[in-house]
């Protein structure tokens, strides 16, 4: 069953804030840009650098391949980022970094846009949101699964990328945003499936031809293992909150986290602040969750205390498969 085209305006909720300082908060920066996206891509080098250092001691090797995937993964959330196009000010840098992210981050950034796009207008408003869906499937086992070796994810994202390469659409979500009629979106889906399964085999083989194995086990499988930190920050945005309701202070959650795990996520800890004034560049989000925090739910502090009450959520679920948390709002604004 295909979704129909929304033409629907949901009237979200949004904190005031003074006129000068949400202009400010929504510049633009090369040089923040350029500091977040080449030093999380210099963590990348260095944890890389040290593996080929240790890639003959299989006993040290691994153990640098779980942290270099760790900070690697990430690439996925700086897609996301560039995917707004807030990072930088210049455009033509969002434009060369997002292609880039995506390739070697196996993304398809026109599925991923087409569909976020939709995620912002009307988070957890199905059917016109089906990016995300509540109740949330998380559990250990789902983690232990894809949190540190993901094989399975790797064949369903290259298979993903083989039928878009021959023009195959498959799932209700992913044939709502590319409907049959317009082939000039679908076309753009199909080239960019091609380039990535192209590109990739020729890297590889490249690589493989010299006897250099390592570099694609860090590049071309980098996305598929050391998945476990970005499984824990990424599943706190909406499990167990609330769906269909026009106020992201009840359907996001916002974490405060350590500085450098924030770096490492793209600041989107601050996930209420993110959908609410989506075009503020992630850099400025802590700047903008002070701004709104007098009139938000208290956030947690840290993964860990965002996982007790995400558990706890998730188990009264079991036994009361309607049930959704409503976090408490400052009382003078609730």
């Amino acid at each position: 069953m295909s979704v129909e085209i929304s033409t629907r305006s949901i009237g979200w909720y949004r904190t005031p804030v003074d006129r000068d300082l949400m202009r400010e908060l929504n510049q633009r920066s090369d040089w923040q840009g350029l500091a977040q996206t080449l030093g999380h891509l210099g963590l990348i080098a260095l944890t890389g650098a040290l593996a080929w250092q240790v890639q003959d001691r299989w006993y040290l090797l691994l153990p640098v391949l779980l942290i270099y995937g760790t900070f690697y993964i990430f690439l996925l959330n700086s897609t996301h980022e560039l995917s707004h196009n807030t990072v930088f000010r210049t455009r033509w840098l969002n434009w060369f970094f997002l292609r880039l992210h995506c390739f070697f981050g196996w993304r398809s950034h026109v599925h991923f846009w087409t569909s976020h796009a939709e995620h912002h207008k009307y988070t957890l408003h199905q059917p016109d949101d089906l990016e995300v869906v509540l109740p949330a499937q998380l559990n250990l086992g789902h983690f232990f699964k894809t949190g540190f070796v993901d094989p399975l994810g790797m064949y369903a994202t290259i298979k993903t990328h083989v039928e878009h390469s021959c023009g195959i659409i498959r799932g209700e979500w992913s044939q709502h945003l590319f409907p049959a009629q317009d082939v000039q979106k679908r076309r753009r889906l199909v080239w960019w499936a091609r380039f990535l399964l192209v590109g990739h085999a020729v890297w590889v083989a490249a690589w493989l031809h010299y006897g250099l194995w390592l570099v694609p086990v860090l590049t071309t499988c980098g996305v598929f293992y050391g998945g476990w930190l970005r499984y824990l920050c990424n599943g706190t945005q909406h499990a167990g909150l609330q769906d269909d309701i026009a106020d992201f202070r009840l359907c996001t959650r916002t974490v405060i986290l350590s500085p450098f795990v924030r770096f490492l996520y793209w600041h989107m800890n601050y996930h209420i602040e993110h959908h609410m004034f989506a075009a503020v560049p992630c850099y400025n989000l802590g700047k903008l969750h002070a701004a709104i925090r007098h009139d938000s739910p208290a956030p947690a502090r840290g993964l860990y205390a965002a996982w007790r009450e995400i558990a706890a959520i998730l188990r009264r679920q079991k036994v009361e498969p309607e049930y959704q948390y409503i976090p408490q709002l400052p009382a003078r604004v609730a």
